[in-house]
């Protein structure tokens, strides 16, 4: 009896290689546009303790409550396979002294995340995020810049249709107080939406304001706004970040109603949209985080970044995504068992060159082997056996020219070189 097939987890998928080559090029043009403003890359775990995502992100947010990944491993300690990329990378930072080094530090992170949640078109039990964070200053031209080098990346992916939206969250002054104000408004306008809500409601009023739920939306629309609490601190930082945006000529739109899920943020925060998506239209968002790193265990430094869903990005992308060049260039056909060490010779010596080079295997007629190197989608055809041998040539057919021509062995791979 054949025994089951095994299928993949619900909520993960795989990226097949004529896929990959577009994640290649988003993450390729992400490094390329990140270094251009002094980024660097850092590689944080896969799995931290739990706590570090219990304390960053907030014990009674969704996340943590509901969405992380998390068991116990052999030493009986809690570890959870990270739900988002800030956290860990604000752990790293405190814990390999980059606190101690002067200036701001910028750091990018791309990789996997884990959420247990309903999969659905662009959200996945695992997916990916591109991750840049700038640690060590509250100048509003850090935040102008930062967002400046979103725009510019997401421009140069070809993602079309997209809006900014900016707010500012208030500070540790002014933040508490539309927070009692929001909380007193919600507790009578949200008594009749359950025990959850309630509770929420309780807990942090501000993530009210981040529900997507549509019979959530007119009670949002009648809720205090923050921007009627800001102080000059707020509000000039917010104008100073305005201010720089307008002169590198970025759009926005100031919505005094956009928040973050995540409990760490603070002033500055932003949220790009794509008018293609529907009802869950964020592209990517991020903010300010003044107290994230004290938290941790850190000394106090403010930090600002954003995070990009791979996913959707490229979905978003579509055509347009830049692809890394990855197709064969060269296919070399082995005419006969004389030839095969020949053509062995060749590909090994046209991949030292440089170039991406396939060869048929398992011999068959010359007409398939053909249908094979057509596959490939190769620009060049090389034709090797007994008469080829024997004049110390090699058959050169140029696909995308339908003509063929003999080439001197010896001169081969300057010959591909020069034609590519």
């Amino acid at each position: 009896m054949a025994r089951p097939r095994l299928t993949a987890v619900r909520g993960v998928r795989d990226v097949l290689p004529e896929e990959s080559r577009h994640w290649h090029g988003a993450e390729r043009l992400a490094r390329e546009i990140f270094a251009r403003y002094g980024y660097g890359e850092i590689r944080v775990p896969v799995f931290e303790r739990t706590e570090l995502f219990a304390r960053g992100i907030g014990e009674e947010t969704d996340i943590v409550s509901k969405e992380m990944y998390t068991f116990e491993d052999k030493g009986g300690d809690s570890i959870t396979l990270r739900p988002e990329a800030t956290a860990s990378i604000c752990r790293a930072y405190v814990q390999n002294g980059l606190h101690n080094r002067p200036g701001v530090s910028k750091l990018f992170c791309i990789g996997p995340m884990f959420r247990y949640e309903r999969p659905q078109a662009g959200r996945l039990r695992q997916f990916h995020q591109i991750d840049a964070e700038v640690f060590g200053s509250v100048d509003p031209a850090v935040d102008a810049e930062l967002i400046v080098m979103l725009m510019e990346f997401l421009d140069a992916m070809g993602v079309e249709g997209l809006a900014l939206q900016i707010n500012n969250l208030g500070d540790a002054e002014c933040r508490p107080a539309y927070a009692a104000a929001l909380k007193e408004f919600l507790r009578e306008e949200t008594r009749h939406l359950g025990a959850e809500i309630a509770e929420r409601v309780e807990r942090n009023p501000l993530r009210f304001l981040d529900s997507k739920d549509p019979d959530h939306q007119e009670i949002i629309a009648r809720a205090p706004r923050i921007d009627a609490f800001w102080n000059d601190d707020c509000r000039n930082h917010l104008e100073g970040v305005c201010r720089l945006l307008e002169s590198a000529g970025v759009a926005y739109e100031i919505n005094p109603r956009l928040v973050r899920g995540l409990d760490y943020y603070c002033l500055t925060v932003f949220e790009v949209t794509s008018e293609s998506l529907g009802a869950q239209n964020a592209v990517c968002g991020g903010g300010r985080y003044d107290g994230l790193v004290e938290d941790l265990g850190g000394p106090p430094t403010p930090g600002i970044g954003f995070a990009i869903g791979v996913e959707r990005l490229l979905q978003l992308a579509g055509e347009k995504a830049p692809a890394q060049d990855e197709e064969t260039q060269v296919y070399i056909v082995a005419l006969g068992d004389a030839a095969q060490a020949p053509v062995f010779e060749l590909a090994a010596e046209l991949r030292a060159q440089g170039v991406r080079t396939e060869r048929s295997f398992g011999g068959g007629s010359m007409k398939s082997q053909m249908r094979r190197a057509d596959r490939s989608g190769a620009a060049f055809v090389l034709l090797l056996g007994d008469d080829e041998a024997a004049k110390g040539v090699v058959s050169v057919r140029h696909m995308n020219e339908s003509r063929q021509t003999e080439v001197r062995r010896e001169e081969i791979s300057s010959y591909i070189k020069d034609n590519l």
